[in-house]
């Protein structure tokens, strides 16, 4: 509103009224001022946050919404609230009405014209609200537009808090590009970027796992003279250890360190969760054990980590251990189990092959009140899936979707594998078709999984089918596909389909591993093609794969079992000098070996080493002896 005190005389009238329409300060030949002054808007509640509840007891809903009204008509100077009350279009929304109605809108219809019908838009500190509130909704496309349309208003001004919040919104959505587009922009506006800015691109770039951008955004961070806070130095930890790079890691937790930023417990669970998944599971409790040395507690996030690289190393016992005392201590402690927890100690259960206790694990975070998530029912699920029990996986498959749950590529995968386990490749394929029919696309694990269900239960033309489907539908077999088809030709014997295998994995430049090489050796070795498998271990052993028991075990009973006692006796010398240990079934065949060569003394000498192995001799490493002894004229006392 604007107010003034005339004071003039009749000479200077049409004077006063020309300098009125041009300044605020008017000098009129009268030795007094003439002031103008405009009355800004001043409404302190427009930006506060109400709530808002509607409960329709009919339909047991209860809704709560946040309002915000912004600045409105009544709050803008004159000339503006003018032109908006002389317009019926002119709509005088809140902020959040006006977000409402973009959303309702598809993200490619005009926002441009519900945002040109908004009263508010003549007031600029609506702006920040607009955006921040938009943004917080998640949805990109409206976002843009909305920020799009603000840039081309006269009464923009950019602003830090605008640009942070888009750029965020960019980071959640994985367009890293475009954030860092926006970084150069707001600049391009001179905005300098503050250390908000700066965390928020660290942030992005760490969570798209592109660790050597945001190790570069940090140099340019400091280049600029603004210093770092802790949460850059733990976004940018957590950018390298996400990543894998753990030695990168703990480089910048040195530089944190020397530049006098002490390490909190966010840097710690960073720093242990980076050790984590580069899979240095003793790096990760020795650095735990340090930690506990320092004033930082640990807590459930912490705990969790811990729990997983001892289960990940086999240290199960020390792993229910911190479990167990999560559980004791008080409610309300920082150290709670979670339901990250519980799942942890279900895979470890399920593992172990402890179905029971990975059920009463199940069924104590029940009764501890916390929700079951996907993953924790897929453990549940795998567990009862890799013993073959059918049933029972399929009881928990159904009890997920009940629990309002959707099963996801895991779920329907591990189903697959326990019909296919309990020897049912039929009912395994039907879960195949329905995970397709469900709109869940089959990954690589479920293609294997009902390779191995058509492959172990006989079904080897279907196996072989099923892995030209999965490259027509983008979907490149691997190793494990290579090892499983070769398995199965062992078990059919088509020592055709070997061949053929072995020649498509080597098109394909599938490197065979250890267990790939072992499924074929054993394959030739069934069907009694002992050179090519002796070839085909030569050929191992030239492409530098190291062989393991379970090689020499197929090399050597198969040598036993085709009278080449000499070929098997060379092997175990191989496999000793290899320094490998012997298994049950190579000391039995070792044994076997000696006798049919007359060797009482080796074979004897093989036969305490077994028991000191702490080994039972089994059915035939006896018989043999017996044979051994009654052959040399010798009799047990």
């Amino acid at each position: 509103m604007a107010t003034a005190v005339h004071h003039h005389n009749h000479n200077h009238n049409h004077n006063h009224n020309h300098h009125q329409q041009n300044s605020y300060f008017i000098r009129p030949r009268s030795t007094r001022i003439l002031t103008i002054r405009c009355k800004k808007p001043n409404n302190s509640d427009a930006f506060n946050e109400r709530k808002r509840v509607h409960v329709d007891y009919g339909k047991g809903i209860c809704e709560v919404s946040t309002h915000i009204s912004g600045l409105r008509k009544s709050d803008l100077p004159k000339r503006h609230r003018l032109r908006v009350e002389g317009d019926r279009f002119q709509k005088d929304w809140t902020i959040s009405e006006v977000v409402e109605r973009i959303l309702e809108l598809n993200h490619w219809d005009d926002v441009e014209a519900v945002l040109n019908r908004w009263a508010g838009r003549f007031a600029r500190k609506n702006f920040p609200v607009l955006i921040k509130e938009i943004t917080q909704m998640g949805s990109i496309e409206h976002s843009i537009q909305v920020f799009n349309w603000m840039k081309n208003r006269k009464n923009y001004c950019a602003r830090n808090d605008i640009y942070n919040m888009m750029i965020r919104l960019h980071a959640r959505h994985n367009r890293i590009d475009q954030a860092r587009g926006l970084f150069f922009e707001m600049q391009k506006w001179r905005c300098k970027p503050d250390v908000e800015i700066y965390n928020a691109l660290i942030s992005a770039h760490g969570q798209a796992g592109q660790w050597r951008w945001a190790m570069n955004i940090m140099e340019d961070m400091l280049q600029a003279a603004i210093p770092p806070s802790r949460s850059t130095y733990n976004n940018l930890i957590n950018a390298c250890g996400s990543s894998g790079n753990w030695r990168e890691a703990l480089k910048v937790c040195k530089k944190m360190t020397d530049n006098g930023v002490g390490p909190d417990l966010v840097t710690h669970n960073i720093v242990l969760s980076a050790y984590k998944t580069g899979a240095q599971y003793l790096k990760a409790l020795s650095y735990f054990e340090l930690m506990k040395g320092t004033n930082v507690r640990p807590d459930t996030t912490t705990l969790n980590i811990v729990i997983h690289c001892l289960v990940k190393l086999g240290r199960y016992e020390e792993a229910v251990e911190i479990f167990n005392s999560m559980r004791g201590k008080r409610v309300g402690c920082s150290c709670n189990p979670d339901i990250v927890t519980y799942t942890s100690i279900m895979h470890m259960y399920s593992v172990c092959g402890q179905i029971e206790n990975c059920q009463a694990v199940f069924n104590t975070l029940v009764a501890e009140g916390l929700k079951p998530n996907i993953v924790s029912y897929n453990a549940l699920l795998g567990a009862y899936a890799s013993l073959g029990m059918s049933k029972q996986a399929s009881s928990i498959f159904e009890q997920m979707k009940h629990s309002g749950m959707r099963p996801d590529v895991v779920s329907y995968t591990s189903l697959l594998n326990a019909y296919g386990r309990s020897q049912q490749p039929v009912k395994a394929r039907e879960i195949f078709d329905l995970m397709r029919r469900n709109n869940c696309k089959p990954n690589l694990v479920s293609y294997n999984a009902l390779i191995d269900a058509y492959g172990s239960n006989g079904f080897l033309a279907e196996a072989v089918d099923l892995l030209r489907e999965m490259e027509q539908k983008g979907v490149q077999p691997n190793v494990v596909s290579i090892s499983t088809l070769l398995a199965a030709c062992g078990r059919c014997c088509h020592k055709v389909k070997i061949d053929s295998i072995l020649k498509a994995a080597k098109m394909r430049g599938i490197k065979l591993n250890t267990i790939a090489y072992n499924s074929a050796i054993g394959s030739y070795m069934n069907i009694g093609e002992y050179e090519k498998a002796l070839m085909l271990y030569r050929c191992m052993r030239d492409k530098k794969v190291k062989p393991d028991s379970v090689t020499f075990n197929v090399l050597i009973s198969g040598s036993c079992k085709m009278s080449k006692y000499n070929e098997a006796l060379e092997l175990l010398v191989e496999m000793m000098d290899l320094k490998i240990p012997l298994s049950k079934e190579v000391y039995s065949s070792a044994i076997c070996a000696y006798s049919k060569q007359g060797q009482l003394v080796e074979a004897e000498s093989m036969f305490n080493m077994m028991k000191v192995a702490g080994f039972h001799p089994d059915v035939v490493a006896y018989t043999t002896m017996l044979h051994a002894y009654n052959i040399g004229g010798e009799f047990i006392s």
